[in-house]
């Protein structure tokens, strides 16, 4: 039987990027690095300046690909659009250039993807951190509107994540700039889940869409899900024309729900202004959080704010946080535990029965099956075994140190800080200080101090060589709910569904994430690469195909030692 010819896209993205790419003078060049994503006719990489060792993102788009007039004009427009924009909220545009097979765009290199990311870790938000982000894409749009830009596809996606969870607002592919305030454009355009009534009636539309986008972002963020998402488009498109949706008063609190309503109005006139909603009661009824932990892009944050957290931990009032912390164990844990290992269960089970090609190489970084955009955010880097005396020691890839004791109680000295979080046998959570504790927690801190000692003159690091998240004092890290060893492997279950298993005959490790649909494998000599599962359903590698049959074989283990917790 004859393979089908690969596609022209497909073609190009073979080829892949120069090593190597200079600007039109020759007196920048940027060494191609890391890949870190695709879509439409735009592969992106991580490049670094040959001189300063800058690192910024690349956006690389094969002339071949624009072959008709409005695909170049479009790309014109972008590049035109974007070049003038700067705000805080804004992904800086560095610079442009072209040879004779691409154009390269220079753009700020945000390091921990979009909100799209972690909104599939999470599930939703918390109020306070959708407050946090909500305000500063507001106030991004208010930029743009100011200068009569309208962005026209906002969405989880497009709002990218610098290192310390800063909001970005990227890709200028569908924006448009006005002559004048009464300006409307009639193109139909945007993402189906965001997009507004009147562009679907191609009645004319003008900064308002934006202002609907946004609506149904802080709705999913809170919510988990779409505010008019069904399975047929056509069911959504007639949900977004009639504003047919559904007020979560659990997840959407009343606050919230008058400034949803005043943005997903039917008449756009009557949508406010994003310097309007700036002001209201959502975002000044009580002090915005100045910053967010990286631990967040996985994991709930532990205090909202107002709590005076930074300086209660540098006082000597810390037991107070632990007695108000107590109300925050989550009844729910178990279940959701268990939910994340039946749903990866299923997803290995769909792969192990795809009838995959086997092929002999690994899908190298740039490849299409490369998936860096759902990299695991934590995995364990380091464990030793004093399960005979005392429990499992392990270190996450943050530097943050923990131990699971052999009385199912959980102590965690997070990151490179002085805090420690102490989850006992009922999963009661409380937090402390490496200096300040209870006199009950006293020979666990000692435990831990050893644990640290030993590991950082014993062991190596796994995935060293991948970027790692830092962690602060309001850290709300996930510990390891569940460990046991094979004979093959060492299985580690962390609480925020991450299942990673170590080899012990070549040292490989798999990572797994039921949340992103997702694998990385760290091979013997400690390369790290992340790929999505539905793309090994067409072809997969022998050596990972081996250890993903194996971890679906395990997953029922470890169900059974949730349901023995």
């Amino acid at each position: 039987m004859n393979k089908p010819k690969p596609t022209k896209m497909q073609s190009e993205r073979a080829k892949g990027p120069p090593d190597f790419i200079k600007n039109e003078s020759g007196n920048d060049t940027y060494k191609v690095g890391a890949f870190l994503g695709k879509g439409g006719f735009a592969r992106c990489f991580e490049v670094t300046h040959e001189k300063t060792k800058n690192v910024v993102a690349c956006k690389i788009v094969s002339k071949s690909l624009l072959v008709k007039k409005y695909q170049k004009e479009k790309m014109i427009q972008e590049i035109r659009i974007h070049r003038k924009l700067k705000n805080p909220h804004i992904v800086k545009f560095f610079a442009s250039f072209e040879d004779s097979d691409n154009v390269y765009v220079l753009l700020e290199l945000c390091k921990r993807r979009s909100l799209m990311e972690v909104l599939k870790r999470r599930g939703r938000l918390t109020y306070h951190e959708t407050r946090f982000f909500m305000h500063q894409l507001l106030e991004g749009v208010s930029y743009l509107h100011g200068l009569r830009i309208i962005h026209r596809d906002l969405k989880l996606g497009n709002l990218l994540l610098t290192e310390d969870i800063q909001l970005r607002i990227g890709d200028f592919g569908l924006a448009t700039a006005l002559d004048s305030d009464h300006d409307r454009r009639r193109t139909l355009c945007g993402t189906p889940n965001y997009i507004a009534p009147e562009i679907l009636e191609k009645s004319g539309h003008s900064y308002e869409v934006d202002i609907w986008s946004c609506g149904c972002i802080i709705y999913t963020l809170l919510v988990g899900k779409p505010p008019f998402e069904t399975e047929d488009l056509q069911k959504t498109y007639e949900k977004i024309k009639q504003v047919d949706y559904k007020i979560e008063k659990k997840f959407i609190p009343t606050l919230a729900h008058q400034m949803i309503g005043s943005m997903l109005q039917k008449i756009p006139s009557r949508r406010p202004m994003a310097t309007a909603l700036l002001q209201h009661a959502f975002f000044t009824e009580s002090p915005l959080p100045q910053a967010l932990p990286e631990s967040i892009l996985t994991t709930e944050p532990r205090l909202e704010p107002g709590r005076r957290v930074l300086r209660e931990f540098q006082g000597s009032d810390v037991t107070s946080i632990a007695n108000g912390i107590k109300g925050l164990v989550h009844v729910e844990e178990q279940q959701v535990a268990l939910k994340h290992i039946d749903s990866l269960e299923e997803q290995l089970k769909a792969l192990m029965s795809s009838k995959f090609k086997e092929t002999d190489l690994l899908p190298m970084d740039r490849d299409d099956a490369a998936d860096p955009a759902s990299m695991p955010v934590y995995w364990v880097s380091k464990w030793v075994d004093y399960t005979d005396k005392y429990g499992l020691g392990y270190q996450l890839n943050d530097n943050s140190l923990a131990v699971l004791f052999n009385d199912n109680s959980r102590m965690v000295l997070i990151g490179s800080d002085q805090s420690v979080h102490f989850i006992d046998h009922k999963n009661v959570e409380s937090y402390h200080t490496i200096t300040d504790y209870p006199k009950n927690l006293e020979k666990k801190v000692i435990l831990l101090k050893y644990f640290r000692q030993y590991m950082q003159q014993h062991l190596m690091t796994a995935g060293a060589d991948a970027p790692a998240p830092r962690t602060n004092a309001v850290a709300r890290l996930p510990y390891l709910r569940v460990w046991f060893r094979t004979q093959s492997a060492i299985v580690l279950f962390l609480s925020n569904g991450t299942l990673q298993l170590n080899f012990f005959r070549d040292h490989t490790k798999i990572i797994l994430c039921p949340l992103m649909g997702a694998v990385s494998y760290i091979d013997k000599n400690n390369n790290f690469r992340t790929y999505s599962l539905k793309t090994m359903h067409e072809r997969c590698p022998s050596e990972l195909a081996v250890r993903l049959k194996y971890a679906q074989n395990i997953c029922g283990k470890v169900r059974d030692h949730l349901l023995k917790v």
